[in-house]
């Protein structure tokens, strides 16, 4: 016969098992809710990801179209173009080579550019950025003004923002920059590719703080 001791083992081990199971059973649902959890937090921050990239998309592509209007007329001549939100000028249409001497045509493209520029700043509470960009060739012969193509483009950069101001461009709303023979947007092994990268750009920029317009003397 069985005695009561050992019935009592069996009871006590049997509730022991139960218990274990019952704890593991309750760690295992628990760690299926964090799982759970943690899956549904990521699915509402990938939606939240994917809405902030479509507005931010839906943002950029109203600002070319608008800029894309508001130049209409020059970019309709050629001599202008935009590409993601930069409008482009070639360094042709603008300076002689090697010199940040203005052509008279050049001056009449960036007189046209002006007032279409400032509803468009204005609008937007915007600053205009105007970059010089050169080739790799160097710069050559003894009556050279400039140390090297970073300095040319300075110069350009400065003689397109000036003449801006000049012809009606808010000195607060327009700065320059310089990158000399830098972010090629050609091959520079053909005098073709190093047409394309002799080019001035302007390109709409927010207004920080931190950001002070270059000074003119």
């Amino acid at each position: 016969m069985i005695g009561m001791d050992e019935v009592d083992d069996t009871t006590e081990q049997s509730a022991t098992v139960w218990a274990v199971f019952g704890d593991l059973m309750a760690g295992l649902l628990g760690a299926f809710v964090l799982v759970l959890v943690g899956m549904l937090v990521m699915q509402v921050d990938l939606v939240a990801s994917l809405r902030q990239e479509v507005e931010r998309r839906q943002m950029e592509e109203q600002r070319r179209m608008a800029l894309e209007k508001a130049l209409a007329i020059p970019l309709a001549s050629g001599r202008v173009t935009v590409n993601e939100g930069r409008i482009g000028i070639s360094g042709s249409v603008l300076f002689a080579p090697g010199s940040d001497e203005l052509r008279p045509e050049g001056r009449q493209l960036l007189t046209s550019l002006v007032q279409p520029l400032r509803v468009y700043l204005r609008e937007r509470d915007e600053m205009l950025m105007v970059s010089g960009f050169t080739d790799n060739k160097l710069l050559r012969g003894g009556n050279q003004r400039f140390t090297d193509n970073l300095e040319l483009s300075a110069q350009r950069a400065l003689t397109v923002t000036r003449t801006l101001i000049d012809e009606g461009m808010p000195a607060s709303q327009v700065f320059a920059a310089a990158f000399g023979a830098e972010q090629p947007v050609a091959s520079n092994d053909d005098d073709s590719g190093r047409a394309q990268n002799r080019r001035v750009e302007m390109a709409p920029v927010p207004k920080a703080s931190n950001t002070k317009p270059a000074q003119h003397g």
